[in-house]
């Protein structure tokens, strides 16, 4: 675990998640997995920051909720090399039981849950982080992306799209060395 929140490489996890995540006795794999995907959110938040200055963005919320997107992996384990969703609402559980607030919990639950309707921009970059850390593109969530950056800026959803596809598309070439990054850790 040490390893895996330390070694060189990753942004280190905010504090707080890196004490929850060693009260937790988290596998050395979740930490690193949830290193790789708060260093590409803070990558987009950075985007952000410089592309439209005025955004309405709790840039935080964003960066914690990468970091502690996937904690429900440390009570369904079988989730961590395979597929499931049941740590989705029990990460989010653990989260509130832990003293984090509902508005940094959420992200534990929505972070494969894109469509619903309350879902912020600030939910949908810490689902875009946990897809392009690896290099998985998934338009129907890019497309929410897109259209929220469009209403926020005034431009046209194609012009934010070319903006989004080059930055996620430049993320997305150092997914090889994230994915190493990720697989030198024991689940």
């Amino acid at each position: 675990m040490h390893q895996a929140l330390q070694a060189p490489g990753p942004r280190p996890l905010p504090d707080e998640a890196a004490r929850l995540l060693r009260t937790l006795d988290a596998p050395p794999r979740l930490a690193a997995h949830l290193r790789l995907v708060h260093d590409v959110a803070y990558e987009l938040v950075e985007w952000l920051a410089v592309r439209y200055p005025g955004l309405q963005l709790d840039r935080e919320a964003v960066l914690f909720g990468a970091a502690t997107h996937d904690v429900g992996k440390t009570a369904h384990a079988s989730e961590l090399s395979g597929p499931g969703s049941a740590h989705e609402e029990a990460g989010r559980e653990l989260l509130l039981a832990h003293g984090i607030t509902p508005d940094r919990a959420r992200f534990a639950a929505t972070h494969a849950a894109w469509t619903r309707p309350d879902i912020e921009l600030e939910d949908l970059l810490v689902s875009v982080a946990d897809k392009i850390w690896k290099n998985k593109r998934v338009p129907e969530l890019e497309d929410l992306v897109i259209r929220r950056l469009a209403e926020a800026s005034g431009r046209t959803v194609w012009e934010e799209f070319l903006a989004l596809d080059d930055t996620l598309t430049a993320i997305g070439e150092g997914a090889q060395k994230r994915l190493a990054f990720q697989t030198a850790h024991p689940v």
